[in-house]
């Protein structure tokens, strides 16, 4: 049921994408994409900033035309084939395993804090994912409030981190050639693996797309608002990337979470309060927010026959407790392996920049598709630049994807390849089986069409 009340103008949009996107991945990958990239990392984050509007250019310039009462789900939905439309939705079941990163960057910062915990990394990682899931047990309103608690204190710690920094960056020496393995220590292919890493961090632009039904003009807000987000996070989070990397030499900064950078700016007390407020709240309220986004999609996919029938078992407050034991134990494989964080990012960005990529392909027709709703777009971009961006999503996506999987070793590779395998031939085999009524996905795929054209008439 659509909500009732005062729409959503841009500034809200602005403030919600923005709280979305900023969470765990730029408190502990900060240090990875140091390693890779050096004090260039701060260009870095830019690009990757840039990669990732990109790379979500279909959800965005779909937004521009339609009005998706169901998000990017929607989106997908109209633009994927049934077998594609399976390959998403498991997906999102696998995207499980990149829930370990949300525990072991946890486990690194409390033993910050608590060094004489460092032994027992894994066995906190585990215990602290036990808690999220119980959490969840409790409900989406819940979580709100949890949530909310953590944000404020979380802008504060990120505050504090730059004001404190910034004054103690080596400029004189910063984008040196020569100083500490210079500004571009690893060159392009440096720059490059510093962008993928990173690119982790910069997601979240487009999260205005799944407010489309209570946006004021959505058509034109929703594309807008990426555009402005983007811009915050590539200030937001070069500023950070400047202070990460810009204090301390190289050595000591490469592959840290930028704990070890806050140490050295702040005092004591701050200190404290950044790594708790800042690094911890950030963790926890990015744990809450992606199991809590995932109760009604899992629950959804289960009902649609992607997964055995099983899975559609709930408790009496609706909690679905088989689907969520699935996601649990796809959640601590990571850990038991002891995966590296970087690694474990991998496993989840590789799978999702090739549906990226297949939804920008897939995207290149709709102007010619719907000649009505191009023409009724929002923002008369021209459509030599819509296309440039479809292929740029392509582009950006294969790179990110290509550059990650090359980094992983040889394990964490046939990991990542069976990921992708069990994508395909999960969606085929549930279709094969006729757990997935085809023909009522695709009325429910013009249903969708018909009523997103519908909504961005009436907008």
């Amino acid at each position: 049921m659509e909500e009732k009340g005062k729409k959503l103008g841009l500034m809200n949009l602005v403030g919600f994408s923005t709280g979305n996107a900023i969470g765990t991945g730029i408190f502990v990958l900060l240090g990875y994409g140091i390693a890779s990239a050096g004090r260039s990392i701060s260009l870095a984050v830019i690009i990757a900033s840039v990669f990732m509007l990109m790379t979500s250019w279909a959800p965005i310039g779909m937004s521009n035309m339609f009005v998706f009462r169901g998000g990017e789900y929607g989106v997908k939905t109209m633009l994927f084939p049934p077998l594609v439309s399976g390959m998403s939705s498991w997906f999102t079941v696998i995207s499980a395993l990149g829930f370990s990163s949300m525990s072991v960057s946890f486990t690194s910062y409390l033993c910050v804090v608590f060094p004489g915990l460092t032994p027992y990394s894994t066995l906190i990682a585990f215990i602290y994912t036990v808690l999220m899931f119980a959490a969840t047990i409790k409900g989406s309103r819940f979580l709100t409030l949890i949530e909310n608690a953590i944000t404020a204190v979380l802008i504060i710690a990120l505050v504090t981190f730059v004001i404190c920094g910034l004054p103690k960056v080596n400029w004189g020496g910063y984008f040196s050639s020569s100083y500490d393995g210079g500004y571009f220590m690893s060159g392009f292919s440096g720059i490059i693996g510093g962008i993928s890493i990173i690119a982790y961090a910069c997601m979240g632009s487009t999260a205005s797309v799944s407010m489309a039904a209570v946006t004021k003009n959505p058509k034109k807000n929703i594309m807008l608002s990426a555009l402005v987000v983007t811009a915050l996070l590539a200030v937001i989070y070069g500023l950070m990337a400047i202070v990460a990397s810009g204090v301390l030499p190289y050595a000591e900064t490469a592959g840290q979470n930028i704990s070890v950078t806050a140490k050295a700016v702040m005092p004591g007390a701050l200190f404290i309060f950044f790594v708790s407020g800042g690094g911890l709240c950030a963790i926890a309220s990015s744990s809450l927010s992606t199991l809590g986004s995932m109760r009604y999609p899992l629950v959804q996919i289960a009902d649609d026959g992607w997964l055995p029938a099983i899975f559609k078992k709930q408790t009496k407050s609706g909690y679905p407790y088989i689907t969520f034991g699935l996601y649990f134990i796809l959640a601590v494989i990571p850990l038991a392996m002891e995966m590296q964080l970087d690694a474990i990012v991998s496993l989840v960005m590789v799978p999702l920049q090739l549906l990226n990529m297949i939804a920008c392909i897939a995207c290149m027709s709709v102007p010619k598709k719907y000649p009505k709703q191009w023409d009724n777009r929002a923002i008369k971009i021209p459509h030599w630049l819509y296309q440039v961006c479809c292929v740029l999503g392509v582009i950006c996506g294969a790179m990110i994807s290509y550059n990650l999987f090359m980094n992983l070793k040889p394990n964490e590779k046939i990991l990542s390849a069976i990921s992708v395998v069990l994508l395909v031939g999960l969606s085929w085999l549930r279709i094969k089986q006729g757990a997935v009524d085809v023909k009522k996905m695709e009325a429910n795929k013009q249903a969708i069409i018909e009523d997103a054209i519908k909504m961005a008439d009436e907008n």
